[in-house]
């Protein structure tokens, strides 16, 4: 990265486990992002806030994919239902 590299924040999280899932959905869609500010986030959360950021050019593809992770958030329930509803089937 060059002292040019620009940088934007996409988003701030007050709860440390939301800031990590987005940061690792970007990672595993390829675009490298940091959090400024976890450290102090994950120790005291309701003080602190994280911010992920990511290079300008990457904005738009890194914002697509944290609003896609959390338009179609998973969760024990629907994983649950899911798996219920496939047991029923009959193949």
């Amino acid at each position: 990265m060059s002292e040019d590299t620009k940088f934007v924040t996409i988003a701030t999280f007050q709860d440390p486990v939301d800031a990590n899932l987005a940061q690792t959905a970007l990672e595993s869609a390829g675009v490298e992002s940091f959090l400024q500010g976890g450290n102090a986030n994950s120790m005291i959360p309701s003080a602190f806030t994280a911010r992920l950021l990511v290079r300008s050019e990457d904005e738009a593809a890194a914002r697509s994919v944290v609003d896609g992770a959390v338009d179609t958030p998973e969760s024990m329930e629907t994983v649950t239902a899911a798996e219920i509803a496939d047991e029923g089937e009959v193949r």
